[in-house]
């Protein structure tokens, strides 16, 4: 039985399986590779996801959902329909549909994963990331931080020691990590990054461009108005990679809107991004103690990083040009299922040893004698600490003839306990006796795979607390009970229907985004091809299914001179 890789991301996901060193990309019916992260609830309660449920954010805004990693770690519910959904729930679809290509193309079933995570997403946000997965059928063997992923793709079929950054700028999230490989050695030096930073910051930027070109208030659009708004946005963004302008064209109300951004105009508008940018590099290379120069190549990763603003903004900080071997959109899933293959000790990756670090500081909040109304947080592991690590630090009592001590564990970089993620808590008793007489051990170790053992003993005594905080669940057993049965009534939509699906959406889309002629041409070929489908079968309908697929091809390309005959 296969482990795959599993590239969760914000815009698009991917599965992939180690084929010996080579990670293979696994496809889904239709067969492309990548998955639209977008679900939408169809009117008898089925469930589609991929490119169908994107099509449906602008055709039926109330019943869809995308860019819901962002929201992983919180409880904010999302409405489908009649329905409300946690983060979770709508990843876990997402994953169920990974899970069901990849057992189709394998022809065996897949029930254990490595998933990536932005190497900056907070033991929460990885606890959150666990919980989809379980509720979508899926044991994760091991979360791998996504530039670590990436380093991976490329680094093994590499023999050369170097020292790597790897810029991963995905839809929602933006990492930094700086890796050196050395004799068979992937050791990861520094992460940090910015978790709400990402290629949807700057499609809302083009968003605001459009709409003050059209004119319009975009906080007074309808939702299907703000779906067609951020898909023209969407559009017009990878043009701009492309072209040094765009034109878009779109229905707002009841009139077309047209107009053309030059990329000169983009970039302004999205100076600050740009800006947010540079925090992390620097910060990255700061915390890995190395000079700019020392750096020997600079891994591109996530669609976002195709814009050319982005490129020449690595280029001039690092003086050479990014490395783009690997598409973008898929290292990190090849990286994953690498990881997949060291995590099933695949003989063909014996001798690599994949290193990590720590991406947030952990400590315990304590009170100093000298000022006993405030807490602060006490650093035990700091950030970017290689993992697996051991670390012990001694406390002491700070009230006359105290008895307990709690030891509150938290993660982050913040000096004030509230201003981090509290992790748990141990608590242990001590002798009473003067403040500063009785003490306390308290050890971490951290591992690989991110789980925190924390050991608190008592000096006089010798007593010893323990417990181990992982990053295996974040909602309850009973609570994860009630959401699977809850979910395992929602049918995901029959996958042989899913070609057909994906074509009817996309045209209803077409008919959305048009008015007068070209919308009655769009009209008059999807009740054609609704026709067609319902009385031909075997080969016939995969005639008719590519034939429907050029003509909108042709229609996206020219829609006011297209004819459909």
């Amino acid at each position: 039985m296969a482990i795959c890789g599993i590239d969760l991301g914000t815009t698009n996901s991917l599965i992939a399986v180690l084929e010996g060193t080579t990670a293979r990309l696994t496809p889904k019916a239709r067969g492309d590779t990548l998955t639209p992260s977008a679900v939408s609830l169809l009117e008898d309660g089925s469930i589609l996801s991929g490119r169908a449920a994107r099509d449906r954010l602008i055709t039926h805004p109330e019943r869809s959902a995308a860019s819901f990693k962002r929201l992983m770690g919180t409880a904010q519910l999302t409405p489908l329909g009649a329905g409300r959904y946690r983060p979770e729930d709508l990843s876990a679809f997402v994953l169920k549909a990974l899970k069901d290509d990849a057992a189709h193309h394998l022809g065996e079933s897949v029930d254990e994963v490595v998933i990536s995570v932005p190497a900056y997403f907070n033991d929460i946000q990885r606890k959150a990331t666990i919980d989809a997965a379980r509720l979508a059928g899926l044991s994760v063997r091991r979360l791998v931080n996504e530039p670590t992923a990436a380093a991976l793709a490329y680094g093994l079929d590499r023999q050369e020691e170097a020292k790597y950054l790897v810029f991963d700028l995905g839809g929602g999230t933006f990492d930094v990590s700086i890796l050196d490989k050395y004799e068979g050695v992937m050791e990861v030096r520094a992460t940090t990054g910015d978790a709400r930073l990402g290629g949807d910051d700057f499609t809302t930027a083009l968003e605001e461009l459009i709409a003050a070109a059209c004119r319009v208030d975009a906080t007074g659009l309808s939702r299907a108005e703000r779906a067609r708004l951020r898909n023209a946005a969407e559009v017009m963004k990878h043009g701009l990679s492309r072209e040094h302008e765009a034109r878009f064209a779109l229905v707002l109300g009841s009139r077309e809107a047209s107009g053309t951004i030059h990329r000169d105009a983009f970039e302004a508008a999205v100076a600050p991004l740009l800006r947010r940018l540079r925090t992390p590099i620097e910060r990255a290379v700061s915390d890995a103690r190395l000079d700019p120069a020392e750096i020997d190549q600079v891994i591109m990763v996530g669609g976002a990083t195709r814009m050319p603003m982005v490129r020449s903004l690595v280029a001039r900080l690092f003086g050479r040009m990014p490395l783009i071997g690997i598409d973008p959109d898929n290292v990190v899933a090849r990286g994953a299922a690498v990881q997949a293959g060291l995590a099933a000790r695949s003989a063909a990756l014996e001798d690599t040893v994949v290193t990590d670090v720590s991406p947030f500081t952990l400590g315990i909040a304590a009170q100093s004698p000298a000022d006993t109304r405030s807490l602060t947080v006490v650093p035990l592991i700091e950030r970017n600490a290689m993992v697996p690590i051991s670390r012990t630090r001694p406390f002491t009592t700070v009230a006359d003839g105290q008895k307990l001590i709690r030891v509150p564990v938290y993660q982050g970089e913040n000096l004030r306990p509230e201003g981090n993620i509290l992790v748990g808590e141990i608590a242990i008793d001590v002798p009473p006796n003067k403040a500063g007489e009785e003490g306390i051990d308290v050890r971490f170790t951290y591992d690989i795979n991110g789980a925190l053992e924390v050991e608190v003993t008592a000096l006089t005594t010798g007593e010893t607390r323990s417990a181990i905080f992982r990053n295996s669940t974040g909602l309850s057993e009973s609570e994860l009970r009630v959401r699977f049965a809850a979910l395992a009534e929602i049918k995901l939509h029959p996958r042989d229907q899913l070609p057909n699906r994906v074509l009817i959406a996309r045209a209803e889309r077409l008919y959305q985004d048009h008015l007068g002629e070209a919308r009655e041409a769009v009209a008059e070929l999807l009740m054609r091809f609704e026709r067609d489908v319902a009385v031909e079968m075997g080969r016939e309908v995969e005639r008719i299914r590519r034939d429907f697929a050029l003509a909108l091809d042709r229609f996206e390309r020219s829609p006011l001179l297209q004819t459909f005959e």
